[in-house]
């Protein structure tokens, strides 16, 4: 019990950890936004037929290959291609993931799924923002490693 609850106990209101933290879960939203939201308009404005899940599920993987695609890119600015690619493949796909689902499911909630109107998205990206943001300050205080 107490292996459990010791992550917990770490100094949770960090001046510097939270900007950073907030700074990597920022460009991580960015990344999977462009894939996840740009999947469901696809299907939305050409009608195509599929069943809800199955957009939602594509959608969550175009917005993991897009945030690593995106991670990769900023990190070109220092180091090589491969180091780039690797590093952004390392990246927690906890935090990636929760923020996919968490918009995923505020979507589905609200609108039955798979549907973009312009008042859907700030719940969308506020929920996927915070979502993987406590997660992303605790993996950056205790193992001093930043999704970004």
């Amino acid at each position: 019990m107490e292996a459990i609850i010791e992550p917990l106990r770490i100094n949770w209101k960090c001046k510097h950890t939270w900007p950073k933290a907030m700074y990597n879960t920022l460009w991580c939203l960015i990344g999977c936004s462009i894939g996840d939201l740009g999947t469901i308009y696809y299907f939305q404005v050409n009608n195509i037929d599929w069943p809800v899940m199955l957009i939602m599920g594509l959608a969550i993987i175009n917005g993991l290959i897009t945030s690593i695609i995106l991670e990769t890119i900023i990190l070109l600015r220092q180091m090589k291609l491969s180091i780039a690619f690797k590093t952004a493949i390392g990246m927690s796909l906890i935090s990636m993931v929760s923020m996919e689902v968490a918009m995923n499911l505020v979507d589905w909630l609200i609108t039955g799924g798979a549907m973009l109107y312009w008042w859907i998205i700030p719940p969308m990206l506020i929920a996927g923002y915070v979502t993987p943001l406590p997660y992303n300050y605790w993996r950056l205080k205790v193992l001093g490693k930043a999704c970004h």
